[in-house]
């Protein structure tokens, strides 16, 4: 049996103006996604525990089949271990986004939080910036020996405090667009050291020619560095010997392929793969089915949804979820169609609504296909509504996996 894993990031949501009160799962042209969901078993599962932030760490280890709430010591270790940044026992890892303010250092009265991701900098751009600033006087002689900060993708990179300290309050930046940065600026004990990093960044940031450069196209500065998701090396148990399958992760998000390394699950990567809308869906497809002939399992995560809905674009997010659907798995059944038996799971980490632009933590829709026999759910199509008329809970998302493997 070959088991397909697709998570389509927040790619639930809530009803939207735009769309006359539909949500983006309903506007969108989904017709494989609405026939599994028809034919399959279909419902909703609650993903995020409760008290436990909506974030796709917490709620990307549960489809993974690990309880967040037993396991989870923080995003960015998750992220350290995707780019082989080793951490030792006392070593903090934080992640360290490239973000855009008004212009004005975060620590001023006033400065507002523009975009998370410096209107998603390229990740030429943003390794250029990193590397820039590791090889400046102010890093060497500000930031060493105790924090390093390392190059990631877009917008997303990683700094390690040495023997750190976990005890600080930190805010992701998507929770807070638009918004004055003073009330949600790194607090607690632990929270000055990471203020202080900041202040000393911000200057050189704002005159690097990077900077300069984009502002000069009228696209947002990559101004501050914004830190979050703090957290220790966690200990998973590894995929194989927990289910006895052998298993791979395709996804253009460090989080996500970080919880595949620790798992000892093999690290697939797609030429084109962005992390944002315009990303290789087809590639993707491709590869997965590739993996699953020396595989029995393949996780793959796509990030452009939740892209969209931090973003507020409506027909953004759309238009991703139908490339999801046409461009992704249309071929993808095709060509499971030519491996043998098999089954597919889809559910969305978390939901990110475009007219809220973070994550929320309900119960999200997923589908088991073909599911248990003569329990087929007639759903109109996958959709958050739809879902919840089937009656189907699953209450521990971790679980979600172990029911897809027993086929029940």
């Amino acid at each position: 049996m070959k088991y397909l894993i697709l998570i389509p990031d927040g790619a639930a949501g809530w009803p939207v103006p735009v769309l006359g009160g539909k949500t983006t799962l309903e506007a969108a042209a989904t017709p494989n996604l609405d026939r599994l969901a028809r034919e399959g078993e279909f419902g909703r599962v609650q993903t995020v525990p409760e008290g436990m932030e909506p974030g796709s760490d917490v709620a990307g280890m549960s489809l993974f089949g690990n309880d967040p709430a037993r396991v989870y010591t923080g995003r960015a270790p998750l992220e350290a271990a995707s780019m082989g940044v080793p951490l030792g026992d006392a070593d903090v890892a934080l992640r360290c986004n490239l973000v855009s303010t008004d212009g004005a250092a975060a620590e001023e009265p006033g400065a507002v939080m523009v975009d998370y991701s410096a209107g998603h900098i390229t990740t030429e751009e943003g390794r250029r910036i990193v590397e820039d600033f590791r090889a400046s006087d102010v890093y060497r002689e500000r930031f060493l020996p105790d924090f390093e900060l390392f190059p990631g993708v877009g917008y997303r990179h990683l700094l390690v405090w040495r023997g750190g300290s976990t005890d600080v309050k930190l805010v992701p930046p998507h929770d807070i667009l638009g918004q004055p940065l003073e009330a949600h600026l790194p607090s607690g004990p632990a929270g000055p050291n990471l203020l202080g990093l900041m202040a000393l960044a911000h200057p050189w940031l704002q005159l690097h020619p990077v900077n300069r450069e984009r502002r000069s196209r009228g696209l947002g500065a990559a101004d501050s560095f914004w830190f979050w998701g703090a957290g220790r090396r966690p200990a998973l148990q590894p995929f194989r010997k927990r289910y006895g399958l052998s298993g791979a992760v395709i996804s253009a998000v460090d989080l996500v392929n970080g919880i595949g390394v620790l798992l000892g699950l093999e690290r697939v990567s797609v030429p084109g793969a962005t992390g944002y809308v315009e990303t290789n869906y087809r590639g993707k497809a491709e590869h997965a089915l590739a993996a699953l002939a020396r595989h029995d399992v393949v996780f793959v995560h796509i990030e452009a949804p939740d892209e969209a809905g931090h973003s507020g674009d409506a027909a953004q997010k759309v238009r991703a979820l139908e490339r999801i659907d046409a461009e992704f798995l249309g071929p993808a059944l095709a060509g499971l169609a030519h491996l043998g038996p098999h089954r597919v799971l889809v559910a969305p980490d978390h939901y990110t609504p475009v007219v809220r632009r973070s994550h929320v933590g309900e119960a999200v829709p997923f589908l088991i296909w073909p599911g248990p026999p003569g329990r087929a759910s007639g759903a109109t199509g996958f959709t958050e509504a739809e879902a919840a008329k089937t009656g189907v809970f699953v209450e521990r998302g971790h679980e979600l996996l172990s029911r897809l493997l027993a086929g029940r």
